[in-house]
């Protein structure tokens, strides 16, 4: 028996929260459920609007009658292509309800981006917003699978009109052309759900294409039983109650969205709190206003509200727990935050498109620690039912404190990608997830993600990881943001190069940053060139994409 097989990271929860339910029900099963049970609690909250449990059920069965009434039939693929609105929620649940599984888009996509996952993944239907169609969807269905056309309203469902994130006017008329609106359609289909079987762990529930910062995107196929065991083992862990209100600061069309939010809330009989895009002012506004208890995001979406003028202690204090993934947290951003939101502590997770959102993560009650010799901020510890081991070059198991990459096997790792046997069998050899993640694993249990294994840095022969770099930027007073890539030197063969954004009101010169890393780090390791710039380019999701300053580098 290896050193992993032991566990050591089970020591870190009780006995209740370690119970395995390798196997809970569907989402969709407990979805249902809490609708029968407590069904006038609020499922949704979406600016001043809200949506009951026997509501959301009653659309959702009403928009799955109208789906199968045009054909659409068990195991079609239905993209929505929406921000954070509720029509997203009801889209999701009428398509599990028919039958079929829903292809999450990032609403930012171009035409080619969208014309690529549509025929791509084959998809039957869409769901995207009223501008979105009328602008350039319409058109782009035309070469694609798609038959089935509806469309939503960010205007629905409340009264606001809030010019920060809410652009334009308020349509004159629903839809368009070719297309049904959501909502409308739901209603006026109105009677129990179609009469076929609720899905089983091993159907489909998602095609979640990768964000291709790392390549060309790829659909993970994303179960039922994947979705469900992170939904109920972050309810177990969680245990926030079914008073709890989830914010969903991440984006739906996100697997963290989907997993952590959405599925999360509906499993647990929790409320949702929309506020249809990240713009700090309109989420701080709706944490005065929802007081919300849970929320998960990336590290820069919590720099962005601290960095706001009216942020206060008092807007978080409703919080019970926060969440942050999807991005690097170093340990700096940590602190700041503490102190700036009179206390919280931002826990840290760890997870893939691939792990169906998370693997690893900070249970709550307890800090992770930060490596003595890489100053690296633990991601936290593999959950219950997880099994994470650090491996060579060859595939054999390193010792705790070594670096390797990281693979993870559990009810939560995908079956593989959509259509892709050759990548899905290189991915997933034996089930084994090769996360392409370099990390290292402590003697407790403790997960430390080094770096991606494709973004290493070869400064003379000495290996750099940019996340470690970063860190160290991270402490400097005056920086906001802060990437690290390689470029081409005559010399080393790479050199590093550092991309910052500043803090609203602070200064510093690219001189004054690279000699306070210089300070601070091995002569190999320091940055030679400090970039400024306004903002670092991001995904979606708040992720820095290290790939377009690599390109911006030359």
């Amino acid at each position: 028996m290896t050193a992993y097989a032991d566990q050591p990271w089970l020591k870190h929860f009780t006995d209740e929260q370690r119970e395995d339910v390798e196997h809970p029900p569907s989402v969709l099963h407990t979805f249902l459920d809490v609708a029968a049970r407590i069904p006038d609690h609020r499922a949704l909250f979406y600016f001043d609007g809200a949506l009951s449990y026997r509501e959301l059920d009653a659309l959702s069965d009403g928009l799955a009658r109208h789906l199968a009434a045009r054909g659409f039939a068990p195991g079609d693929r239905l993209a929505i292509m929406l921000q954070n609105v509720p029509q997203f929620v009801v889209g999701l649940l009428a398509v599990w309800k028919a039958g079929g599984t829903v292809i999450p888009v990032n609403p930012m996509y171009k035409q080619g981006e969208l014309a690529h996952i549509l025929t791509d993944a084959g998809a039957t239907a869409i769901l995207c917003s009223e501008r979105a169609w009328q602008g350039y969807v319409r058109a782009t269905v035309v070469d694609s699978p798609v038959r089935i056309a509806l469309t939503a309203s960010e205007f629905d469902l409340q009264t606001r009109d809030d010019s920060r994130v809410l652009t334009g006017e308020r349509p004159l008329a629903q839809a368009g052309e070719g297309a049904d609106d959501v909502l409308t359609a739901a209603r006026a289909a109105a009677g129990p759900r179609p009469g076929v079987p609720l899905p089983a762990a091993s159907d489909i529930a998602l095609i979640s294409y990768t964000s291709g910062t790392s390549g060309k995107p790829k659909g993970a196929l994303n179960t039922h039983g994947n979705i469900s065991f992170n939904a109920h083992r972050q309810v177990r862990v969680q245990d926030l109650g079914e008073d709890a209100v989830i914010f969903a600061l991440a984006p739906l069309f996100h697997i963290t969205g989907v997993v952590c939010q959405v599925s999360a809330a509906l499993a647990g009989g929790h409320t949702v709190a929309l506020a249809y895009r990240f713009e700090p002012g309109v989420v701080l506004d709706a944490f005065r206003e929802h007081r919300p208890t849970f929320t998960v995001g990336p590290a820069t979406a919590f720099m962005a509200l601290l960095a706001g003028p009216d942020a206060t202690a008092a807007d978080f204090a409703s919080f019970r727990l926060i969440g942050s993934g999807g991005a690097p947290l170093p340990p700096a951003v940590v602190e700041s935050f503490r102190v700036r939101s009179g206390g919280l502590y931002l826990a840290n997770g760890y997870g893939l498109t691939e792990c169906t959102a998370p693997c690893a993560s900070v249970p709550p009650g307890v800090e992770a620690p930060v490596d003595p010799t890489s100053g690296t901020l633990a991601v936290g510890v593999p959950g219950p039912g997880t099994m994470v081991r650090i491996l060579d070059d060859a595939g054999a198991e390193v010792p705790f404190g070594e670096s390797g990459e990281i693979a993870v096997t559990g009810p939560m790792v995908v079956p593989g990608y959509w259509n892709l046997p050759e990548e899905s069998a290189a991915a997933l050899p034996g089930g084994e997830l090769l996360t392409g993640d370099i990390g290292f694993m402590d003697e407790d249990g403790w997960l430390y993600v080094v770096d991606r294994k494709k973004d290493m840095i070869n400064a003379s022969g000495f290996k750099v990881w940019p996340r470690e770099v970063e860190d160290v930027l991270y402490t400097h007073p005056a920086v906001r943001e802060a990437a690290v890539v390689g470029v081409p030197d005559a010399y080393r063969g790479e050199s590093v190069k550092a991309y910052v954004s500043l803090r609203p009101g602070a200064t510093a010169g690219p001189e004054e940053i690279v000699a306070y890393c210089k300070d601070r780090l091995a002569a190999f390791k320091y940055p030679r060139e400090v970039e400024v710039l306004g903002d670092l380019p991001k995904t979606a999701t708040g992720k820095i994409l290290r790939r377009e300053l690599k390109v911006r580098a030359g």
